[in-house]
């Protein structure tokens, strides 16, 4: 327990810590704004056309196997609340190295997340006003997520409580507007009326046959990038013990809620062969309502998904080099906090990063070939983070089998889910190298471990120098 002197003394000038500011209402919508990624609003149209109803089994194959992962990473979190994320065990559990490779990489991702983010709400601007250019737009962008981050990590909390509710707003409205056409079996833009039937009646649940089953995989995994956000969250919470296992042991009910039945609801009644890929599901069928405002209702309710997607990596990346920091593998500058314990240095260091992002993505022409790439290498690379939070559990039955056997929010099928859902995680980067744009990613990608290696050889140098 913290003396209450002490914590207002601390508070006061400049804590050491990052304070317990979150409560459960905040972690509860993280979460779900976690479980709801961009790729469902602005990729659902590709991944339907690409694997038609079968896309549903995709969905809920993902959301299975990341219920695991998610349930290793609680377990993990609570046997040691000394632990601020999951680079924290990976370095405790794996080694020092777990940690470097773990935070980097997380760091990374939600830097190239963000870059897509900021450039896909620049171009949802446009709608509204046309005149103004990408390339302010996306500087207008960090500017603000920059100055709501800095803030209060409480202020954090209330936005994204805020962007979630928005987005279950949208999803239910979708779900509720599709019941509603095909019960009255309202006209179909491709012909014929809406109904259930639509799901089933054009050349089946997997009328793409195996290929385009398996094709649809390569971007659902990337709807739920963000998933883990839970997990960034713990060091801030207030009382973990019970806020993170109702938190996740809610993915299941959202993965069928928000992926399975608003992608049923557009295939109801819009037979998955009349889904045009390059457009929204979502703004589609707010169109057949006749609704006016159906247009720009459905595009701020898209730039919100954006936005909370890149304010929560600039909130992740900045927490992530805090905890490098502290570990020693990142500039002590980083660990330094500000009067209200928010890592400063670590924020204006990410949204840097993100700025020179912007900037090459604004001088290349082809944006949409960049946007995948980028996408595709995020999705990568989260897998990899995925796979360390699991390995770091196999290490932690092996290491603490006394905190297992005291944990209240044990991991169901412990060891044997990590080796399937690694297994899996395999599976998908097979899948990667069928098609040629997700490819290229996919050799992109061993670069980013390449520049981490030498760092880290770098620092055991200068570690051994010191030891001299």
């Amino acid at each position: 327990m913290v003396d209450h002197s002490t914590e207002n003394h601390l508070t006061a000038e400049e804590p050491d810590t990052l304070q317990r500011n979150l409560n459960n209402r905040h972690i509860q919508l993280i979460a779900i704004g976690g479980a709801i990624g961009t790729g469902l609003f602005m990729g659902s149209g590709k991944t339907i056309s690409l694997a038609g109803p079968s896309i549903i089994f995709v969905y809920l194959i993902i959301g299975f196997m990341l219920f695991f992962v998610m349930r290793a990473m609680g377990e993990l979190l609570l046997s040691n609340l000394e632990y601020k994320s999951f680079s924290d065990f990976a370095a405790d559990l794996l080694g020092p190295w777990a940690g470097y490779f773990t935070g980097w990489t997380y760091w990374f991702c939600w830097v190239v997340t963000g870059i897509a983010d900021v450039v896909a709400i620049s171009a949802y601007f446009q709608l509204w006003f046309p005149g103004f250019s990408v390339w302010m737009g996306a500087l207008l962008c960090l500017a603000v997520f920059f100055s709501l981050n800095i803030a209060t990590v409480r202020l954090f909390g209330e936005l994204e409580f805020w962007f979630a509710i928005v987005k279950i707003i949208a999803i239910v409205a979708l779900i509720a507007t599709g019941i509603a056409l095909a019960a009255v079996h309202y006209p179909s833009p491709a012909g014929g009326t809406a109904s259930l039937s639509n799901i089933w009646q054009h050349g089946g649940l997997f009328p793409q046959g195996p290929s385009g089953f398996f094709a649809g995989f390569q971007i659902a995994v990337f709807a739920f990038v963000g998933i883990e956000l839970v997990g960034t969250t713990a060091a801030e919470t207030h009382n973990p013990h019970k806020v993170l296992p109702r938190a996740i042991n809610a993915i299941p009910i959202r993965v069928i809620m928000f992926y399975v039945l608003a992608l049923m609801a557009i295939m109801m009644v819009t037979p998955w062969d009349s889904v045009v890929p390059e457009r929204s599901p979502f703004v589609e069928m707010f169109m057949l309502t006749g609704l006016p405002a159906a247009a720009s209702v459905v595009n701020f309710v898209v730039l919100t998904s954006a936005a909370s997607s890149a304010n929560s990596g600039m909130f992740s990346t900045s927490r992530m080099l805090y905890g490098l920091a502290e570990q020693g593998v990142a500039h002590r500058r980083f660990a330094l906090l500000s009067r209200r314990a928010v890592p400063t240095n670590g924020l204006m260091f990410s949204c840097l990063c993100l700025a020179i992002g912007v900037a090459l993505i604004y001088l290349i022409p082809n944006v949409m070939t960049v946007f995948t790439l980028v996408t595709t290498v995020s999705a990568i690379l989260f897998m990899f983070v995925w796979t360390m939070i699991l390995c770091s559990y196999l290490a932690y039955r092996k290491q603490h089998p006394q905190r297992h056997r005291e944990s209240h929010f044990k991991m169901p099928l412990g060891k044997v889910m990590c080796w399937v859902c690694m297994a899996f995680f395999l599976f998908v980067l097979a899948l990667l190298t069928l098609r040629e744009d997700t490819r290229q990613a996919l050799l992109a990608t061993p670069l980013w471990f390449a520049i981490l290696a030498v760092g880290w050889r770098r620092r055991g140098r200068k570690m051994a120098g010191r030891r001299r």
